[in-house]
């Protein structure tokens, strides 16, 4: 199963990349208040926003690479491996996007670190 560790991190940058990609066109999206009417007059510019199609592209080819990853080895050990996005978005979000961290972030991503280390081990 470990041969098939280089394409399941495959699968995790690209589900990273694809939340970047994703959450930098919704920044670039003035959605004003919260409200339905906002909302469908945003749909436009959500749907022709090019780092929204490039990110809902990225989660494309990660779900394909996932869907081989899948076919492949056991979910018991592919699927912690996607917790590893959760560490570079957290890691991205800090540094990149200047968001707050703190003592229970960096304690999340540490156990999901420890946790993947353990099923690549087993």
């Amino acid at each position: 199963m470990s041969k098939f560790i280089p394409l399941i991190l495959f699968t995790v940058l690209t589900n990273f990349f694809s939340q970047i990609m994703l959450k930098k066109g919704m920044t670039q999206i003035n959605l004003g208040s919260f409200s339905a009417a906002n909302i469908i007059n945003a749909i436009p510019g959500i749907i022709l926003n090019p780092f929204v199609i490039g990110g809902l592209l990225m989660m494309i080819i990660s779900m394909a690479s996932h869907l081989l990853v899948l076919s492949k080895v056991d979910i018991s050990f592919a699927y912690p491996f996607l917790g590893l996005s959760f560490v570079l978005i957290t890691i991205w979000g800090h540094f990149v996007l200047a968001e707050p961290i703190n003592f229970y972030k960096i304690a999340g991503v540490a156990f999901i670190v420890c946790g993947v280390v353990l099923v690549a081990r087993s």
